[in-house]
């Protein structure tokens, strides 16, 4: 009986086993052989992924190929928030490691808490984020990126811009050419575990294509001795503001443009927009007296006036209409180099009543005034030159000593570098040119004129002169001194000024021009011979030295030591 029963149970049970194992096998061949796509493609999206890869930003370079922008490698710290939530008690410790607030991690991660990817804080070093990841805390991850380093900090803050922290071009030449500049991200796919953690790189699919470097025609250290003399002269005249533009003669490229106050845009706290403003470029002014030798120009050009013409000044006021032009003494009879030498606004005033508004205009324009520099600087102004069909008698004599027309610094300057160059003028460029690339220029003044111009010009540095305190020692230096009162609510203050102070150096082979303006000074001080000339000299001085540019002073034109000469201090700087 009992073998009988059990026979049955036996056959049952091992029925049902083979029926089980039919069952297992027929699933694993489903598995393996039929489903096999499928499955591999569920675990591939559970544990592979395709990750983007940052491109490094191109280099800014000086012309001398020293760095002025580098992009440095970042991490940025990220979390998963549905995996990080749950190691809340661990918070802590990342907080500390990251030296963020705990609050400020609770609060982002909690409003974005069903998002799939969450920045805790971004651009951190890499030793930074080794330590993070190190504390193994579930859904935190890295991201490898890269932050610009600007090695001359606030010396060049405003000519070389910034970067956003997503590492695109915002200010400066960081924006003008940030297409360049910019790399092309690539991509790679990854394998990671259960936790989400890299175990593998298994392909890069696309590489990473760097940004390309640009060579700038700025030069390292032209740019900080600039900067460190016009800061000093801010300071000590207690200026609201300030700047200087130094231009090569011969090829048209900057070789510094500083201005006070300025940023560090390697502090991303320190974002103060008028720090950030490039006043040489932004900025147009009224540029008073350094335009005379323009107006001086064009009698010449137009043969209203011969260097010899004789102009009286007596008694040193002019009436035109209902308005009265005045120079501050009575300087007399006066040819034009002394016009230029004294800075006489009433011998100005009738060279440019001389000739027509047309002509003092074309002049002017050929000259670049009114018009912007075409260099592709972000938010350069254009300045002012209206038509010269809309001159009145006495518009035309503002203009002719500089009230009327206005001008950025970087304009100014490019108009003192083509009288120095012999009439010459030439595109400005902020990118470094090779022998090859220098453009030839297109004839604003005949070279003869220019060179009138130009003796006129040195002789504002010589005794006598307005400008004594530009002078270098060794060196033949002409140029135009120019104290503007400052416009102000439809009218101007007669108590706020600006004080420039533009020319170029050597006379003989001129190498360099160079603008300095200073903003209402303060401290007794205002005239442009007193507060932008010496800051002309000394970075003049320091420039030349740099470059060795050879001394050209000769006993037919004496070395002028700085500061005035003895007896000079009453005629040195004091007109408009």
């Amino acid at each position: 009986m009992s073998t009988s029963f059990s026979q049955p149970r036996h056959y049952l049970a091992l029925g049902l086993l083979l029926l089980v194992g039919g069952a297992l096998m027929a699933q694993a061949v489903y598995l393996h052989i039929l489903h096999t796509k499928f499955l591999t493609d569920h675990g591939d999206a559970r544990s592979l992924r395709t990750v983007p890869m940052s491109a490094h930003r191109g280099m800014l370079l000086d012309r001398n190929g020293e760095p002025l922008a580098i992009s440095t490698p970042v991490d940025s710290i990220w979390v998963v928030p549905a995996d990080f939530l749950p190691e809340r008690a661990r918070w802590g410790e990342l907080a500390r490691v990251l030296d963020v607030d705990l609050a400020r991690i609770s609060a982002n991660v909690t409003a974005r808490a069903d998002k799939k990817f969450v920045y805790l804080r971004r651009s951190v070093p890499p030793e930074m984020a080794e330590a993070a990841l190190a504390l193994k805390l579930s859904g935190v991850y890295s991201q490898r990126g890269y932050r610009r380093y600007y090695p001359l900090a606030e010396a060049a803050g405003q000519v070389v811009g910034f970067t956003d922290i997503d590492d695109r071009g915002q200010e400066g030449l960081e924006l003008a050419y940030d297409e360049h500049l910019r790399g092309t991200p690539g991509s790679e796919r990854i394998m990671r575990d259960a936790r989400g953690r890299r175990v593998a790189l298994l392909e890069v699919i696309a590489p990473p294509q760097p940004g390309k470097d640009l060579k700038l025609s700025i030069d390292k250290r032209l740019q900080y001795l600039a900067y460190r003399e016009l800061k000093a002269a801010v300071v000590r005249h207690k200026a609201a503001s300030g700047m200087a533009v130094m231009l090569d003669v011969g090829t048209g490229e900057v070789l510094a443009m500083v201005n006070q106050p300025t940023f560090n845009p390697n502090d991303h706290n320190d974002r103060n927009p008028d720090g950030r403003r490039n006043r040489a470029v932004t900025d147009p002014f009224e540029p008073g007296s350094t335009v005379k030798p323009f107006t001086v120009a064009a009698a010449l050009a137009h043969r209203s006036f011969d260097p010899h013409t004789i102009i009286n000044t007596s008694p040193g006021y002019f009436r035109v209409a209902n308005h009265t032009v005045r120079d501050v003494h009575n300087y007399g009879s006066l040819d034009m180099a002394g016009v230029i030498r004294k800075s006489s606004n009433v011998g100005a005033a009738q060279i440019g009543l001389s000739m027509t508004p047309a002509q003092m205009w074309e002049t002017f324009s050929h000259f670049g005034f009114g018009q912007p520099s075409s260099t592709g600087f972000p938010g350069e102004a254009n300045g002012l030159l209206r038509s010269a069909q809309s001159w009145r008698r006495v518009e035309q004599v503002t203009m002719a000593f500089g009230y009327g027309v206005s001008t950025t610094a970087l304009q100014l300057g490019r108009a003192y570098a083509t009288l120095a160059s012999g009439g010459l003028s030439r595109p400005v460029s902020f990118l470094a040119l090779s022998p090859a690339d220098v453009p030839a220029g297109t004839r604003a003044l005949p070279a003869d004129i220019a060179a009138q111009v130009n003796a006129m010009l040195e002789g504002v540095v010589g005794p006598g002169g307005t400008a004594t305190k530009a002078a270098v020692a060794g060196y033949r230096i002409a140029g135009k001194t120019g104290t503007t009162h400052i416009a102000s609510g439809g009218g101007y203050d007669r108590s706020r000024y600006l004080a420039s102070f533009a020319g170029f150096a050597p006379v003989s082979n001129p190498r360099l021009a160079l603008l300095v303006s200073l903003r209402d000074p303060q401290g007794g001080a205002y005239y442009g011979g007193e507060v932008a000339a010496p800051v002309f000299q000394s970075v003049m001085a320091g420039a030349l030295r740099l470059l060795g540019v050879a001394p050209d002073a000769t006993p037919a034109a004496p070395i002028i030591p700085p500061g005035p000469a003895p007896g000079l201090l009453q005629a040195a700087g004091r007109n408009l």
